[in-house]
């Protein structure tokens, strides 16, 4: 089990201030099968409006499916648009006093015309943008370094989300690092797309994508490396960590006084990069927030952002999704065994997908049709069976002498290869208390003739709400009978 994975089985609620240029994502759905009569374009027909957080928001958004507890500090139009953002923020717990109402600009707000041609996935047509990009008035500065300064002490961790709409100006950026510093608050920054990185100076770290990277570093040429260009970003911001996302050649994170640490993704379908950027400064800010070093951190980050791009538009990506696939793109377990920790994550992203856990357990020696019978009832029973299957010191202890008549690791083999099964976790305890409360499933299921009360972990199972089912015994269909069989042949 990586360390990785050892820390985010105990990520807890942190605490996060969001600043920068908060938006309002619009998306028009609609049908898109026609071309207007009067030009060569396509005719979108409306069917639904949804409104999203987005840009710093959609930080904001990320950093609360993470686990945190999130402040923004930001600015917004006295409009509709304004509202709708306040609203959606608030529906996601997040705290938004800190957004002040700049009447002399609109909410930014960029609208999406989506359209659904033949029935295949949505795809965006067109985008409207409804902005300002003009520097904040030195009273609204004032404002939201105030609020800043209100919040920052409360805080584990600050993002600084530019998009460039004015709102992050040279003096903006350096109060919050000197206010930031001041509290002992690390400053994380996703920069705008710009050739001059002095701005950011003095922040912790700063997390250029490769477009983004080549923009700010003109002089160096088109052939100079990943590395170069991000250590000439380094110089630039004083950054201690400068994180080079690399699209699908992964991530390179740059420490001072530290070699290059390149960290590989996986190969993805890519759906829409659309909140890559803002879902890897969220990770980063909560492994930091969690104590990770930065390797770890870019790990997480990179996971997280692997997840956003395989779905349309900004989407959070809930904790549990993260930690499976940090399991899976990290870790990689084979075939269908895990340890207990291994499972509890694997199954934390399963119901996270609403699917239906069932557990049973049992010793499974001198494997027959019975058990087979057995096993595809149970798994009919809920979307993913998981068996607890008991390890040889605890059958000889159960059985006698002489039992387990196979090994543990040739067991789990066996039932491996049943397609009824899920996934398969030894437990070396007397009794399945422990292996039950580490999954908590939706059905427990054993299989006998005695009533549910009989059975040792029924208290346990109804204490937790979890259904038990107890499945119909089949008579000379047992292990032992088998075994005295073949001892009579």
């Amino acid at each position: 089990m990586t360390d990785l994975l050892h820390a985010l089985a105990r990520f807890e609620t942190f605490k996060a201030l969001v600043i920068g240029d908060f938006m309002l994502d619009e998306q028009v759905y609609g049908n898109a099968q026609r071309l207007s009569p009067d030009a060569p374009v396509p005719v979108l027909q409306v069917e639904r409006t949804s409104r999203t957080p987005g840009g710093a928001s959609n930080v904001a958004t990320c950093l609360a499916g993470l686990g945190g507890s999130v402040t923004c500090v930001g600015v917004r139009g006295d409009d509709s648009a304004g509202r709708a953002l306040v609203e959606a923020l608030n529906a996601e717990g997040i705290c938004t006093d800190g957004l002040i109402i700049d009447a002399d600009r609109p909410t930014t707000c960029k609208r999406s015309l989506v359209g659904l041609a033949q029935h295949r996935h949505p795809q965006k047509m067109f985008r409207l943008d409804h902005e300002s990009t003009a520097p904040l008035s030195p009273s609204i500065r004032a404002r939201l370094l105030d609020a800043l300064r209100l919040a920052v002490a409360e805080v584990d961790v600050v993002c600084l989300e530019d998009y460039g709409k004015g709102v992050c100006d040279e003096s903006l950026i350096a109060g919050v690092v000197e206010v930031a510093k001041a509290a002992g608050v690390e400053v994380l920054v996703d920069p705008a797309p710009l050739e001059d990185y002095s701005r950011y100076k003095g922040c912790t770290a700063i997390t250029p994508n490769r477009t983004e990277a080549e923009r700010a570093t003109p002089s160096l040429g088109s052939d100079a490396c990943p590395e170069t260009r991000g250590r000439r970003l380094q110089e630039v911001t004083g950054a201690h960590a400068v994180v080079l996302t690399l699209d699908r050649h992964g991530a390179l994170l740059l420490e001072q006084g530290c070699d290059p640490c390149p960290t590989p993704t996986i190969p993805r379908d890519v759906y829409d990069v659309t909140g890559a950027g803002d879902m890897v400064l969220a990770a980063l800010a909560a492994g930091r927030a969690h104590g990770l070093n930065w390797a770890q951190c870019v790990q997480l980050a990179n996971a997280a952002a692997g997840l956003e791009v395989e779905v349309f538009g900004a989407q959070a990506i809930p904790l549990a999704q993260v930690r499976l696939e940090v399991l899976r793109s990290v870790h990689r377990p084979e075939g269908k065994v895990r340890d207990r920790e291994e499972l509890c994550v694997e199954l934390e992203g399963a119901r996270a997908a609403g699917r239906r856990i069932v557990l049973t357990n049992g010793c499974f020696d001198v494997i027959h049709a019975g058990h087979v019978a057995y096993l595809r009832e149970a798994a009919a029973q809920g979307d993913l069976l998981v068996v607890g299957v008991n390890t040889d010191e605890q059958v000889t202890a159960m059985k006698g002498a002489g039992r387990p008549v196979f090994s543990l690791q040739e067991r789990l083999e066996i039932l491996a290869e049943l397609q009824c099964v899920g996934l398969l976790s030894p437990f070396e305890e007397p009794t399945a208390h422990a292996l039950i409360e580490a999954v908590r499933p939706d059905v427990y299921v054993k299989g006998g003739d005695y009533a549910p009360e009989d059975i040792a972990e029924h208290d346990l199972v109804r204490q937790l709400g979890i259904d038990l089912k107890v499945l119909a015994h089949r008579p000379g269909r047992s292990s032992t009978d088998t075994i005295e069989r073949l001892g009579e042949a």
